[in-house]
Parts: C-alpha cells; structure tokens; sequence
C-alpha cells in the first residue's frame, strides 16, 4: 500500500473523528439541560483526546492527484469504522467505571447498530450517555446507508446494483449527481428522525425519551432508555409508532429520494418492499393469531406485541415488548429465523437482506423449470434487471460466507464455556445485527455482560463482519491485497 493512499485514507479518517468529537457536544448539552454535570468532565477528556487525534490526521493535508481506487475502498472502509468504535468508546469507558472490552462491545454495537448492551440500570443512567448511545445508532446508520449506496455497490458487495435503474427509463435516474443524492438522503433520514419524535413524544413518552427512542428505531438500532425497553410505556400508540419507524428505516433510502423527486410510484413497485412488507404483514397475522390462541389477550393486543417484536427481529432492531423467548418452542424457533432476514438494502437494517432471498427463489423456480424443459432459454430477472453471472455469484457468495461466519463465532464461543443456545443465538444475532439473542443470558430479557472477555471481543468482530456484509473484511486477509 503506497504511502500517499495511506496518507489519504488517514486524512478521511481524521474527518470522521473530528466529526465524532463534535458529536460529543450533545452529550454535554444535555448534561447541562438535566443538571446532571458529574460526567461533564469525562464527556470532556473524551472530545479532546478524539479531536487530537482526528486533527493529528488531517494537518498534514490531503495528498493531490490522488485517487482512491476500488481495493483502497476496502481498508479505508473497515479502518474507518474501527477507529471511531475505538474513540467512541471512551465517554462509556469514563463515566461507567467499565473496563475498556465492555465500553468498545457497547461502542461497536452502537455504531453497528446491533443492539446488544452490556449495560444495566438505564432507568436512572446519566442521560449523557443514553443520548450517546442513541447518537451511536443515529451516526452509524446513516454511515451504513452512504456506505451501501455508495461504496458496496462499487466493491459489487452491496447488491445495490439490482436496485438502478436502466437508462432508458427516466423514472429510475433519482439524481444527477452523486452528492445530490447524498444530500437527500441525509435530508430524509432527518426528517424521518424529527417525525418520529415528534410522533413519540405525541404517543405518551417524555421529549427525551421520544428522541432517543427515533434515533434508535430509524437506525434499526434498538438501544432503549429502560431496561425493559418498550415495555416500560404500556400505551399501545408508542407500540404502534415504534413499528412504522422501523419499518421506514427497513426500506430503501433511494427510493424515499425518487418519491420526494415526484416519483411517486418508486416505492410501491420495488419488489424488494413488497416482499418485505407482505412477510411482515403475514408473520403479523400467521403468529398473532397463534399468540391469542395460546394467551388470554384479546385478539388485538396479542397482534400488537406479536407486530412489535417481529418488526424488531425481522428489522434487526433489537426493541422488545415483553420476552418474547418465554413463548413457546414455536415462537422461538420462528423468531431465530427471522433473525437472518433483515430489511431492504440500502436500508440501515442488517441480517441476510430480504432481496437475497427472492433472488434466491427465482433461481431455484429457473432451476426447476429447466429440469423439466432441458432445452428452454428460461429470463431470469429481478426489480427489472437481468440476473446476470457476475450478481448471483456475489450472492452466493456472501450468503456461504454470512453461515460460516455465524458458525465459526458460535464454536469458538463454546469453545470458551458458553452454552450452545447463548453461543449460536449470539453469534447469529451480533452478525446479523438483531441485538439481543435468545435463552436467559442474552435474550431479552437479559444481556451480554455476563460473557467473558474474549467473547466480547469475538462477538464485536461479528458484528464488524455483519454490518460491512463479511466480504469487504475478509478481502484484507488475503495477502494479495497488500501486494502492489
């Protein structure tokens, strides 16, 4: 790697840290508003030491005439969003008294917008740091929208791609300019965070609350400011404005753009939306109904905690009404695999992605066909794009890769002691980005912090892997990247 490229990537990196440092601002801010200032100091230090270091990395300046080219993409991708889990996870490590694994675990789930805490009494926690933790969710989703809009299709990782439209329809060219597109956005991703505060603080939760409660849920984060999560506001109308939210962070950032561009059919024809609505709408009433079968909740009820906590698997958000794992065998053999379904891509939502699976659908019914007509020439298309060798090859490889992944962290969990319901359900839930798993250590009802150090460090991997979509950091194990 020439030193000028690296001299670059160090330049955007210092960007992001200076970006962090200022972020911490708001941390101090609402201190001050809840005269809660013991942690001040701390928020403090935490700024300083990220504004040195981002400013360290930038003053030498940004080297001229030069371009990154697509493998640089790869390193300043990952190295990107290591180095600010590591700043980001000071102001934990200060305030909380906690020792540094757990304040980069909760760092990178935040950042990742996992979801998975190690952190208990947040009922009466500084509202400094609940407001960062829900700033983590906020700034890493956003982060993973640009990423997948904008670097994974170029990586051919994302599946992005699929989702352009051809040029001889005008309808599917949202904007003109990259940045244009990157502005809406970012307009967007604001607008839906003020109205669903706006709609929370309405529906029964304190301003504060409301805030961090949209951060999260937009982010499809899921880090709450209770203990007991949604739990803790019985009133259903916050139910309800949690799964819209989450939902509108599950779709497609691009096509929010090309409605506000006066295309106003862009979402409702993407088959990827349709999809992932149609399984949400079915789980709801497949389950709620055997919920109320099985439950004395009026029939009501039971969909509504039946249509909050799927939402929040199937989101990979991590939000929870009641434990859900208490339900039955049924219940949580279905919830473990809607776990690995995820949202839209080019949404803030992690897991598998729901347009792999229909791709893959269409490629078993082509598959089938053809055996029994050998000699047809059967289109294989989806979202109007030929599926051509080079897409179904990064599926393919990407879902192979995505299992192993979830295996190799489980063995070497249990490897350390830990039962096999909390290693599988961890390491599937960390590398699809649900957040908490399933039995009565990290489900949801519980927490990570019980497990031992290095299975911290080995979920927080997972988590890195799960949110770049595997690929984009298994690239920089092969020592052909760093040969010239």
């Amino acid at each position: 790697m020439a030193l000028p490229t690296l001299r670059i990537i160090g330049f955007i990196i210092g960007i992001f840290l200076i970006t962090l440092a200022v972020a911490m601002v708001l941390p101090m801010l609402t201190l001050l508003i809840f005269e809660r200032t013991e942690d001040m100091p701390s928020f403090i230090w935490a700024s300083l030491v990220t504004l040195t270091a981002g400013l360290a990395l930038v003053i030498p300046g940004r080297p001229r005439q030069i371009h990154l080219r697509p493998r640089d993409m790869y390193l300043l991708t990952v190295s990107s969003w290591l180095v600010v889990c590591v700043f980001a996870a000071l102001p934990l490590l200060l305030t909380q008294r906690i020792s540094y694994t757990d304040a980069f675990f909760e760092s990178m789930s935040g950042i990742t917008a996992t979801g998975s805490t190690v952190l208990t009494g947040l009922d009466s926690m500084s509202p400094g740091i609940l407001i960062w933790r829900s700033l983590l969710h906020w700034l890493g989703g956003i982060g993973f929208i640009g990423m997948a809009v904008a670097i994974l299709p170029l990586l051919r990782i994302g599946g992005m791609r699929l989702f352009q439209t051809e040029s001889s329809d005008r309808s599917e060219k949202v904007m003109p300019r990259s940045h244009m597109v990157a502005k809406f956005i970012v307009l967007t991703y604001v607008g839906i965070t003020v109205l669903g505060s706006l709609a929370f603080w309405a529906a029964g939760m304190s301003l504060f609350d409301a805030i961090n409660h949209a951060m999260s849920a937009i982010s499809t984060g899921g880090f709450s400011t209770s203990d007991q999560s949604l739990a803790h506001w019985p009133q259903p109308a916050v139910h309800w404005v949690a799964i819209v939210v989450m939902i509108l962070g599950s779709l497609p950032f691009t096509l929010y753009v090309a409605t506000l561009r006066g295309h106003r059919r862009a979402l409702f024809k993407d088959e990827q939306v349709r999809g992932f609505i149609g399984l949400l709408l079915v789980t709801w009433l497949v389950l709620g109904t055997w919920y109320w079968a099985t439950t004395d909740l009026p029939w009501y009820d039971a969909l509504r905690h039946v249509a909050l906590n799927v939402t929040s698997v199937v989101t990979t958000t991590g939000f929870s009404l009641g434990d859900y794992s208490l339900w039955g065998n049924f219940a949580l053999m279905l919830f473990f695999y809607l776990g690995f379904i995820g949202g839209c891509s080019g949404s803030t939502a992690g897991g598998i992605k729901i347009f792999r699976f229909q791709v893959a659908y269409i490629l078993l019914k082509a598959n089938l066909n053809q055996l029994i007509h050998p000699r047809a020439v059967i289109a294989q298309k989806y979202n109007g794009h030929r599926l051509d060798e080079d897409i179904v090859r990064s599926i393919l490889t990407f879902s192979f890769f995505f299992t192993i992944t979830i295996c190799g962290i489980a063995l070497l969990l249990s490897l350390l002691g830990v039962d096999w319901m909390t290693a599988l359900t961890g390491a599937a839930s960390t590398v699809s980005g649900v957040g908490p798993g399933l039995g009565e250590t990290i489900g949801p009802a519980g927490n990570f912090a019980g497990l031992p150090d290095a299975a911290k460090w080995i979920l927080s991997g997972g988590m890195l892997l799960g949110r770049l979509e595997i690929i984009t950091v298994l690239v920089l194990c092969m020592p052909a990247f760093w040969r010239h």
